[in-house]
């Protein structure tokens, strides 16, 4: 790897991982173009992951605090946090029951272009559908721990690269009736202890990271931290104003050319 190599995966991780693309299958496709690159497992890939994963904890430093919280408080909103909290647990569940029984398999597909393609095309069809056919305006007071197992099975599935867990989680809140930014805020909080854990099972593969490649993982990983924070507000602005269409067409462009390109 190089320092171009994690400087271009880190920008385009912080670039895509809030917006409703996929950036694993930005990174597969990229990795898969540049000339020499490697890694162990998918360790750099989870440590950008890991960056992004930081921005949203600085972005939404606020509301962690007041969840972390509020177990130890008796406010009347510590009420709503301590509720909000055992949704975004209820949520993760699913995620880690299919995280942990099929990562073997889906870390695989990460070499297989044509399948990254075919599920940017799914992808884009899935914000068509939840943008075309969302309805109501529930907020975070009225999510059930229904819609948490729905979108932590969601999220599970996408580990799949070129399924955008940004993207699909919203959907899926959308069709369900929740507000748009009420989904995008649950929708990046429910993504912590995934990336969290993905990240702490990735770590075995440090041994076999060169000891001179070390700064350049902590490169990525700053740039994917950066970029991350601007793309979190870019999001919640688009969220706001209903325009996921631009999205859908991107992925169902991205998805072709991948396909044109690889068969």
């Amino acid at each position: 790897m190089t320092l171009l190599h994690a400087v271009l995966l880190g920008l385009i991780q912080g670039m895509t991982e809030f917006l409703p693309v996929s950036s694993s299958g930005h990174l597969a496709m990229t990795q898969h173009m540049l000339p020499g690159f490697e890694q162990p497992g998918i360790l750099f890939d989870v440590l950008l992951h890991l960056g992004t994963m930081l921005a949203v904890v600085l972005y939404f430093r606020r509301d962690l605090a007041n969840l972390l919280s509020s177990p130890f408080r008796k406010d009347e909103e510590a009420v709503l946090h301590r509720r909000l909290l055992l949704l975004l647990i209820a949520g993760s569940v699913p995620t880690a029951i299919i995280g942990l029984t099929f990562k073997d398999y889906f870390e695989g597909m990460f070499e297989n272009i044509p399948l990254v393609g075919l599920m940017l095309l799914v992808t884009g069809s899935v914000l068509f559908v939840s943008e075309k056919f969302r309805r109501g305006n529930r907020k975070e007071k009225d999510l059930t721990f229904l819609d948490a197992l729905v979108v932590g099975t969601v999220q599970g599935c996408a580990i799949i690269p070129g399924i955008s867990r940004s993207g699909s989680t919203i959907a899926a809140l959308l069709l369900r009736g929740v507000d748009g930014e009420t989904a995008a805020r649950f929708s990046f909080l429910l993504a912590l202890p995934a990336v969290l854990g993905a990240a702490l099972l990735s770590l075995r593969d440090l041994h076999a990271v060169p000891a001179g490649e070390f700064p350049l993982y902590l490169t990525g990983t700053a740039v994917a931290f950066a970029a991350g924070m601007l793309s979190i507000h870019f999001l919640l602005a688009v969220i706001r104003k209903r325009r996921l269409f631009a999205f859908a067409l991107y992925c169902w462009l991205a998805g072709s050319l991948a396909l044109t390109l690889t068969l």
